[in-house]
């Protein structure tokens, strides 16, 4: 994770969040230094989920996700999904959720429902 991410991110989302860009700032919070958007990480699981598992033509129907530790800038960040259930009336997949640090601790964890989408015509 780079400040460039951050700062890409705040301009999509609008989030300019002291705990992202000022040093000082963070530095008196409970994170002690500037984290990453939560937003940053959550959409690695985008990138998962369209483009590996379920692949290309997935989109969320519902996610349930809970940061339990910060990315920090400098970070790498790892994710990874895994497939809990099929529906067998409806291309839907819920799947388990999780993003990892560098350091193998775990710093997104949850839950989605998927809906694959397949091409007509």
């Amino acid at each position: 994770m780079t400040d460039e991410h951050i700062e890409l991110f705040a301009r999509l989302s609008g989030d300019r969040n002291p705990l992202h860009f000022d040093e000082d700032f963070a530095r008196r919070t409970r994170f002690g230094r500037r984290v990453v958007q939560g937003g940053v990480t959550a959409g690695l699981l985008n990138a998962i989920v369209a483009q590996d598992l379920p692949g290309p033509g997935s989109v969320f129907l519902e996610q349930h996700l809970r940061y339990v530790a910060p990315v920090r800038p400098g970070d790498t960040i790892t994710g990874e999904v895994e497939v809990l259930s099929l529906r067998e009336d409806k291309p839907i997949v819920r799947l388990a959720v999780r993003v990892d640090r560098q350091d193998a601790v775990r710093v997104l964890e949850g839950e989605a429902t998927v809906y694959v989408m397949e091409p007509t015509g």
